[in-house]
């Protein structure tokens, strides 16, 4: 287990969580549904068999790119921890409890269960195709608020779509600063990503432009659902660290390119969500 564990990141759930759990308590106070233990441990059920899946595979599908980079040398299938055929089977195995777990949510969520897979198992492919390869990945973590509100309402609403279009800038973006540390490399093994694509400083004003939209789309439920002075703070100290991690990261200085991707980004994603639920408690 402790080699799944490692396999699987569960560190980097802390972007995605967040996010799912203000679209599940959205959805608790701005419809007739009541709270529900089952619904709300089942929606946590599959965001764990999805981010397995999802990171698992692309483990399993990158083995041979991870062993070529230095950067990447000593994840687990490289460095023989866990064998090719273990994280494959760890993928099938995640991707039918995602879907069983879905059978009993409700009728929407099951339909739309292979298609959620297909979008977080389809990011592994992407940097062989494309450069928006990281806004697929936004994509993939932005399926959870709007998922997280299906589970409770079986119905789509405008409110958790603007959620998930912030995740999904938000992810991007932050991909793209993650990206930045392996620019020649991609180039030279022929892989997309928007630093090998455009270089590391218009590849830094791309991410700005997405953590732009991403703000916008933060502030956007406030003229849908009544909010008050919390969720207000809670989107000032969102956009402040968004503004922070590109005041430490520039193309000369990637040193802090882990602390602009793991901490500030997982502060800000539990913070705001905190203050969304304070909002909704108060």
């Amino acid at each position: 287990m402790k080699k799944y564990f490692s396999l699987v990141l569960f560190a980097h759930s802390v972007f995605a969580l967040p996010f799912a759990i203000i679209g599940f308590f959205l959805a608790i106070n701005t419809t007739p549904y009541p709270f529900d233990w089952f619904k709300l441990a089942l929606m946590l059920a599959c965001m764990v068999f999805a981010r397995n899946a999802a990171m698992a595979f692309n483990r399993y599908l990158d083995r041979d790119i991870d062993a070529a980079n230095p950067r990447t040398a000593m994840r687990d299938i490289p460095a023989g921890r866990v064998s090719p055929r273990q994280a494959l089977v760890f993928t099938i195995v995640n991707c039918l409890l995602f879907i069983i777990a879905t059978w009993f949510i409700n009728r929407i969520c099951f339909y739309l269960a292979p298609v959620a897979l297909a979008v977080v198992l389809g990011y592994s492919y992407m940097k062989r195709f494309t450069p928006l390869c990281h806004l697929v990945l936004g994509l993939g973590l932005g399926l959870a608020p709007l998922g997280a509100y299906l589970v409770v309402t079986g119905a789509f609403d405008v409110v958790p779509v603007f959620y998930s279009l912030a995740v999904l800038f938000w992810v991007g973006g932050f991909d793209i600063i993650y990206a930045l540390q392996d620019e020649e490399f991609d180039r030279q093994h022929q892989l997309n990503s928007i630093p090998a694509w455009l270089g590391k400083r218009r590849a830094l004003r791309v991410s700005e432009a997405c953590h732009v939209l991403s703000a916008i789309f933060v502030v956007l439920p406030m003229f849908f659902v009544p909010l008050s002075w919390f969720y207000l703070l809670g989107v000032a100290f969102y956009c402040g660290l968004l503004v922070y991690q590109h005041r430490i990261v520039s193309p000369a200085d990637l040193s802090r390119v882990d602390r602009a991707f793991m901490t500030t980004n997982g502060i800000a994603s539990v913070v705001f969500a905190c203050f969304f639920l304070l909002d909704m408690v108060f």
